[in-house]
């Protein structure tokens, strides 16, 4: 996809990753709309690029709903979609319940409400592209973090099976899996195992992000490393289990 004169929204825009996208689609020429629970931040990222700016909570269904209806109806016809927002959630066994349903609205449950109110619109004017952020822990798995390497790994699923589903009809789908990115939500973990392969600026993420749609590659690494460890985890999944093993205790160390 050129994205030169294209409708774009991307979620979690105030800052972080979607910031560095938002900026980048709009030098590539894009009209973008930054949309984030911080809508002051969304409207300081939108007064710098031109763009526009709506608050949305993407734990709810009906603002997702609102948010695409509103674009839609008010900016233009949405081609690319970036369901960029989500959230971090540490911890194992001892998650409590509701953070589990907190972390999975957000990091699995908007990215279907987003494809339930989005897609029908995309097929039937003959297609469009979403690119859901995952992250590598989505790939490979996030010592200290059970929340948030499930929810990861069903954001990929859910990216995989939108296109096998949809490809025929014209969507196109990218699944970004970087490491670590400097952002509010990896501040204070910037020594984290994440950070084992450096940590990212979100700029350099934007450019492998804008790289992957001109292709239109489903699976964007900005971290190159990481499909050299899928490929040891489908070669030897055993072995490569004893290596998470070996990085888990690193984190336990750590902390």
């Amino acid at each position: 996809m050129d994205l030169n004169g294209k409708t774009v929204v991307v979620t979690g825009a105030a800052q972080g990753i979607g910031k560095g996208l938002a900026e980048r689609f709009a030098h590539e020429g894009a009209s973008v709309v930054c949309a984030d629970i911080d809508d002051a931040g969304a409207r300081l990222v939108a007064e710098a690029i031109g763009g526009h700016a709506l608050r949305c909570d993407v734990s709810s269904e009906d603002e997702i709903k609102s948010l695409i209806e509103h674009v839609e109806n008010t900016v233009g016809p949405i081609d690319l979609f970036c369901a960029n927002a989500g959230i971090l959630t540490l911890g194992g066994l001892d998650v409590p319940d509701e953070d589990w349903d907190r972390i999975w609205k957000i990091n699995v449950m908007s990215h279907v409400w987003t494809a339930r109110h989005l897609v029908p619109r995309m097929t039937a004017r003959g297609g469009g592209y979403i690119m859901t952020t995952a992250s590598a822990a989505g790939l490979l798995n996030q010592p200290g973090a059970a929340p948030y390497g499930v929810t990861k790994h069903a954001a990929v699923g859910f990216a995989e099976w939108l296109s096998l589903t949809y490809g025929h009809q014209g969507l196109r789908v990218s699944v970004l899996c970087p490491q670590a990115v400097r952002s509010e939500m990896t501040r204070g973990h910037e020594n984290s195992v994440a950070a084992i392969d450096g940590m990212l600026e979100p700029e350099d993420v934007a450019q492998a992000c804008v790289d992957a749609i001109r292709e239109e590659q489903f699976l964007v690494l900005p971290h190159p490393q990481v499909l050299d460890y899928i490929r040891l985890k489908s070669d030897d999944y055993d072995r490569w289990l004893g290596g998470m093993m070996k990085l888990n205790q690193v984190f336990v160390e750590n902390t």
